[in-house]
């Protein structure tokens, strides 16, 4: 496996040096790190809050199919986005 491969039963975690918080005067989710700051649409909130050591991309996507069954192609929406975090180094393998 490539390192911009995606691994979809390992879990994965926020990196380290980054985080999630709410951000008040952003009136949403932001994604923290020394050199700044990632504005997070809902969607993109939604996933990484599901993001915790814990879960691999396949338990977030099956997770997210029970919360949400009357969204379609919600697994290659959430692969793409994996994709792209992993790929912006915002997410790490454990």
């Amino acid at each position: 496996m490539s390192d911009n491969e995606l691994n979809l039963q390992q879990p994965l975690r926020i990196r380290r040096g980054f985080r999630l918080q709410w951000e008040p005067v952003q009136n949403g989710h932001v994604l923290l790190y020394p050199e700044g700051m990632i504005q997070l649409n809902d969607s993109a909130a939604h996933i990484l809050k599901l993001v915790d050591g814990q879960r691999s991309i396949e338990q977030i996507i099956s997770e997210l199919q029970t919360q949400f069954p009357d969204v379609s192609g919600l697994d290659e929406d959430v692969l793409t986005f994996m994709g792209v975090a992993h790929a912006q180094f915002w997410l790490e393998y454990c």
